[in-house]
């Protein structure tokens, strides 16, 4: 991607394996006077690739954080719950196995539900990410 912005969220099978990603990509900065980042959901299996638009706030990343430390006692979190935007969830299923679920409610009605392998440290990548992405939006 051109002039790239950064991840909010990257989650991918390790090489050699079934190849599922699911990203939050951050698509611009925010353009003043407006409190938001414009980003996308981007899902990629073997069949599905696919795409959902998506605002976040910087209390939405509040709530990312917060659910970052649910996972990290190997709870089930679903972020974006408002009804205004995609909802995520994240549900650990075993160890080192975790199924993500992207559900554009608001707009087409489709959910895509992959199972990923995250590599170790896969919390503390998502924390690091959040960090970047909070610099971009206080600017």
């Amino acid at each position: 991607m051109e002039d790239d912005l950064g991840e909010l969220i990257y989650l991918a099978d390790p090489p050699g394996t079934s190849g599922h990603v699911v990203s939050l990509r951050v698509l611009k900065p925010p353009s003043p006077g407006r409190d938001f980042l414009d980003c996308e959901f981007v899902v990629e299996t073997e069949t599905v690739k696919g795409s959902f638009p998506v605002y976040v706030t910087s209390d939405d990343l509040d709530d990312w954080e917060e659910a970052l430390g649910m996972l990290a006692g190997n709870r089930f979190v679903s972020w974006l719950n408002s009804g205004r935007t995609v909802q995520f969830k994240i549900k650990p299923v075993s160890p080192g196995v975790i199924t993500v679920s992207v559900h554009d409610g608001p707009s087409s009605q489709v959910t895509v539900s992959v199972p990923l392998f995250p590599a170790t440290g896969w919390i503390d990548d998502q924390r690091a990410r959040l960090e970047e992405v909070r610099r971009l939006l206080s600017g």
